[in-house]
């Protein structure tokens, strides 16, 4: 597992732009906006930028019909992938990891011949919460995180990053 630390604070901005660019389907510029973040973080979190900037390759070799392209940088972004919380500096990266399995798959059942019919509508955007901020539903109050708890000041709630895809519903 990554240090919980790596994942307190926000992200880089060229690693924003690169997520809203991933988001849009523009994956060529996704992965440089990504890349740019990558090269000026300098603690563990550039590790995730690099996994999804792979990723994002990954899925520009799908489009292009690239199925070897898409298989060999594929497996590279695993390793930068493994090991983060569920959830870091607000994205999703649980639901990140699942949705690009899922998208693997397809390219394996279709194969290198069948690429070229892969649906596009399988890319799914990189669900993230910018302002990393939640609200108690019971009682309405901004709630505050600190080491993947987050805790209502007002009447005690809490729960842990595990728990956080609730709020990515």
């Amino acid at each position: 597992m990554r240090r919980v630390e790596d994942c307190n604070g926000v992200l880089h901005p060229k690693a924003i732009e690169g997520i809203e660019l991933f988001n849009a389907k523009d994956f060529f510029e996704a992965h440089e906006e990504l890349e740019t973040a990558w090269k000026e973080e300098t603690n563990d979190i550039r590790d995730l930028y690099r996994g999804i900037l792979q990723v994002a390759v990954t899925y520009l070799h799908i489009t292009r019909g690239n199925y070897d392209g898409a298989v060999k940088v594929y497996g590279r972004s695993l390793k930068w992938m493994q090991g983060w919380n569920d959830v870091c500096r607000g994205i999703n990266v649980k639901k990140f990891r699942d949705d690009a399995e899922a998208v693997m798959r397809e390219v394996e059942r279709l194969g290198k011949d069948g690429i070229g019919n892969f649906d596009v509508s399988l890319f799914k955007p990189i669900q993230w919460n910018e302002k990393r901020l939640w609200l108690c539903d019971r009682c309405g109050t901004e709630m505050y995180e600190k080491n993947c708890k987050v805790s209502c000041p007002n009447c005690g709630n809490r729960f842990d990053c595990s728990d956080l895809n609730l709020y990515f519903d």
